[in-house]
């Protein structure tokens, strides 16, 4: 009798292990950020500091 309640008990557990939908799971976009510099951002330094030296150089 034990053995008919517990083959009964994994049978019902192994049947309700499998539920479940063919549907395909929602998947959300990656959040894509982008930075709101320019690329010329990175040369003005550099063309400020070049400028400051030359003018550096002339006034001497």
């Amino acid at each position: 009798m034990k053995k008919l309640v517990l083959a009964a008990a994994l049978a019902a557990a192994a049947s309700t292990a499998t539920a479940g939908t063919l549907a395909e799971p929602m998947v959300e976009a990656p959040v894509i950020v982008e930075e709101a510099s320019s690329s010329s951002s990175g040369i003005l330094l550099p063309l400020l500091l070049l400028v400051l030296v030359g003018a550096a150089v002339a006034g001497s």
